[in-house]
């Protein structure tokens, strides 16, 4: 019966982020706005709609992973090996330096600020570490609601599974070099293959797995049923690993990512094109779920906490994302649009980062209390206050690109159009 009750609030937790994504939108703003607040209204530090027990339930934890794999599966399909053969070298190198120029710019910063002020220097390694973190999810949903195109979004899409590969490999090295400087507890070395490998090794093959069974089938209604078992079957095998590992860390939407790229590989056009036709909803639901999960832990009350490492780290960060991206594009003579606005739709954070933040907390709280403290409350804050402007400058990212398409005209067309009328 609590089971059905959770069933029917998260129903009505849905509901309710669907008409605020609508009310926002009318005002021409990113429903994903509308659902990260309603996650932070309706979730445990506010109405509480969606509480702490309900969200700790192996039900709910069971749904968000399905969910977090499905809108997984939005940039899965996108990955199209034949066409990226062009661009694999220069999206490798875009990555690496926005990932590191973040890494660098937020390590040096908070290593001057703690330089004076007394705080151990290995938290600026930290700092920097969780900063690399992008969630996708907020970028992805604006590509989806207004069905973004072109060299920004082109870039965006494949960039988000080598960038959250690329911040688990630093997050882990910089979190091996910590434990060892704090003499805190050990955390094994093998945790940055298997953060990284894992979820793509299971995807992949439950992808292969896949993409045998749908090239003998030869009918709509059987390659929807073909995918959506193997999905379950996916996502049930990764939280069958995940209850095997030291630390839950498994990247469910890494894992869909995964899925839907090798499928989608082995398959005709026309059969994906008939897949994605019934699963794009689906995705646009499994969004909306990825985000209130987002919000949901934002706790808004520390807004009002925030200090000067918050605005440090925010800054910092933003300053990392943007000039390692335009420096990436720069070296890869990307389209100007790239060079320009790619650094925008990388800022939303909040989702991994905390993840990465429980671990450094839980790694340090044994040694370094106070180092454990200035971490969760800097993150913390950062994560609500970060989030809600990311989400905005995402889509004016998007926006200023000239790729959103609303009502059949992307943003340059509009501004033509109103320059034309004036």
């Amino acid at each position: 019966m609590d089971v059905f009750i959770g069933l029917i609030r998260l129903a009505a937790v849905i509901a309710l982020a669907f008409f605020l994504g609508r009310a926002f939108a009318r005002l021409r703003l990113p429903a994903i706005l509308g659902w990260l607040i309603a996650g932070m209204v309706l979730g445990p530090h506010a109405l509480g709609l969606l509480s702490s027990g309900m969200m700790d339930s192996g039900w709910y934890e069971a749904v968000e992973g399905l969910m977090e794999c499905t809108a997984g599966m939005m940039i899965g399909t996108e990955l199209i090996l034949g066409d990226m053969k062009r661009t694999g070298g220069p999206l490798l190198v875009m990555t690496i330096a926005e990932s590191l120029g973040t890494f660098f710019v937020v390590s040096l910063v908070f290593g001057i600020v703690f330089w004076f002020t007394g705080v151990p220097l290995y938290l600026a390694l930290l700092f920097g570490g969780i900063a690399l973190a992008t969630a996708p999810a907020p970028s992805l949903s604006i590509v989806n609601e207004f069905r973004a195109s072109g060299p920004v979004t082109k870039t965006l899409i494949p960039m988000a599974v080598l960038d959250d590969m690329v911040g688990a490999v630093v997050f882990f090295l910089v979190m091996a070099f910590v434990t060892v400087t704090s003499s805190a507890q050990q955390i094994p070395v093998g945790a940055v293959i298997v953060v990284v490998l894992l979820p793509i090794f299971i995807g992949a093959a439950g992808g292969l797995i896949g993409g045998l069974i749908l090239r003998f089938v030869h009918n709509k209604g059987g390659e929807i049923a073909a995918t959506v078992l193997l999905l379950l079957a996916v996502t049930g095998t990764g939280f069958w690993v995940n209850s095997l590992l030291p630390v839950e860390v498994m990247n469910f939407m890494l894992l869909g990512m995964a899925f839907a790229t090798v499928f989608s590989n082995l398959i005709n056009g026309e059969q994906r094109r008939d897949i994605m036709s019934v699963m794009n909803p689906v995705i646009g639901g499994a969004l909306i779920v990825v985000i209130l999960n987002l919000g949901a832990p934002l706790d808004y009350h520390l807004v009002f906490g925030a200090g000067l490492y918050t605005l440090i780290y925010i800054v910092s960060r933003a300053a990392g994302k943007y000039g390692g991206a335009w420096v990436g594009a720069a070296m890869t003579h990307a389209p100007d649009t790239v060079r320009k606005y790619l650094g925008f739709t990388l800022l939303p954070h909040s989702g991994i980062s905390l993840i990465f933040t429980g671990i450094a907390v839980s790694v340090l709280e044994g040694t370094s209390p106070e180092g454990a403290s200035i971490i969760q409350g800097t993150i913390a804050a950062a994560a609500v206050i970060n989030e809600v402007i990311a989400v905005y400058m995402a889509k004016k990212g998007f926006e200023w690109a000239g790729e959103l398409q609303e009502g059949g005209r992307t943003g340059k067309g509009r501004k033509r159009k109103a320059e034309e009328a004036v």
